[in-house]
C-alpha cells in the first residue's frame, strides 16, 4: 500500500488527522506500506509511535528539502536490509528488502519533486539505477509520483486548473503535458500495476487525488502508482485506491493497494 498522507497527518492551525490515518491503514492491513509526506515524523518520536499504532517495523527517509518517507513492513515479512537513497531528492527515498518466498522483494518508497518536471526526470533516473542495482528480479517503485500518465489526454483537465499549479505538470518548452517521469519508468521497463490490472477500467476508478478533503492543486488525477518488474507484474493479482469512510477525509490523496502473490520466507 502506498499513500500520501499530506503534510504528516496534521494541519498547522487545523485538524490533526492522525487517528484517522491509523484507522486507514489499520482496517487495510498491509504487509507493506510506503508512506509519503510525514512532517515532523523525524522528531519526538513520531514516526515510531504511529508504526507501534499500527503494529508495523519502520523505516523512515530523512529529506533535506522536503518531508521524510517510510516504508513499514509487517510481520512475520522479515527485513533482510533497509537505507535511504543517497541522493539529492527533493524529498526521499527510501529502500527496504524483505525476504520472500521467490527470493527477495526490493521495495523503493518515495515522493517525487512537486514543482518541476525536470528534476522529477532526474529523480526517476536515481530510482532506475537503484532497480538496477537491486538482488534478484522483485523490484517495486511506490509513492507519490507527482508525475502523469502518458497514456492519458491531459489537455482538458490541465486547462480547469489555476495557472500556478497548472505549471508544475507542463513542460517549460512549447507548454505541451510533462509525463517525462512516467514515461521513463516504462521505458527502464517496469509496469503499472494499475493499467496491467485495470485494463479497461473507467480511468476515474485509478484516480487518486483529490478526495473529499479537497485540495485546489488538483483536477481529478492519478499521481500516486506502484510500478513493478515485470516478475512482480506477473505475481500482482489485484490493485485498487481505497474510498470511502476514513480515506476520504484523512488525507487528500486516497491509498493505493496492490495484492502480490507472494509469501513470507
Amino acid at each position: 500500500m502506498t499513500w500520501n498522507i499530506r503534510t504528516g497527518g496534521r494541519d498547522r492551525g487545523g485538524p490533526d488527522r492522525l487517528d484517522q490515518v491509523v484507522r486507514v491503514v489499520t482496517a487495510q492491513a498491509p504487509d507493506v506500506l510506503a508512506l509519503q509526506e510525514l512532517r515532523d515524523f523525524d522528531r519526538g518520536g513520531l514516526m515510531a509511535e504511529i508504526a507501534g499504532r499500527v503494529g508495523m517495523a519502520q523505516h523512515l527517509a530523512g529529506s533535506c528539502f522536503g518531508q521524510p518517507v517510510a516504508v513499514l513492513v509487517r510481520s512475520p515479512l522479515r527485513v533482510v536490509a533497509a537505507g535511504a537513497l543517497r541522493r539529492p531528492f527533493h524529498h526521499a527515498a527510501a529502500r527496504v528488502v524483505v525476504a520472500t518466498s521467490a527470493g527477495p522483494l526490493t521495495v523503493l518508497g518515495t515522493h517525487l519533486h512537486p514543482y518541476s518536471g525536470g528534476r522529477r526526470r532526474m529523480e526517476v533516473d536515481w530510482l532506475v539505477a537503484a532497480v538496477r542495482r537491486a538482488q534478484g528480479p522483485l523490484t517495486l517503485v511506490t509513492g507519490d509520483l507527482n508525475a502523469l500518465d502518458p497514456t492519458v489526454d491531459h489537455t482538458a483537465r490541465l486547462a480547469g486548473m489555476p495557472d500556478l499549479y497548472r505549471r508544475r505538470h507542463l513542460r517549460r518548452t512549447g507548454g505541451v503535458v510533462d509525463t517525462r517521469a512516467v514515461a521513463r519508468l516504462r521505458a527502464a521497463g517496469l509496469v503499472d500495476l494499475w493499467l496491467s490490472y485495470a485494463a479497461g477500467a473507467p480511468e476515474a476508478d485509478g484516480l487518486t487525488v483529490p478526495t473529499r478533503f479537497g485540495g485546489e492543486e488538483f483536477a481529478g488525477m492519478r499521481l500516486d502508482y506502484l510500478f513493478g518488474t515485470p516478475a512482480v507484474a506477473e505475481r500482482s493479482r489485484r490493485v485498487r485506491v481505497v474510498r470511502e469512510g476514513d480515506a476520504e477525509t484523512a488525507s487528500d490523496h486516497y491509498p493505493v493497494v496492490a495484492e502480490l502473490d507472494l509469501d513470507p520466507a
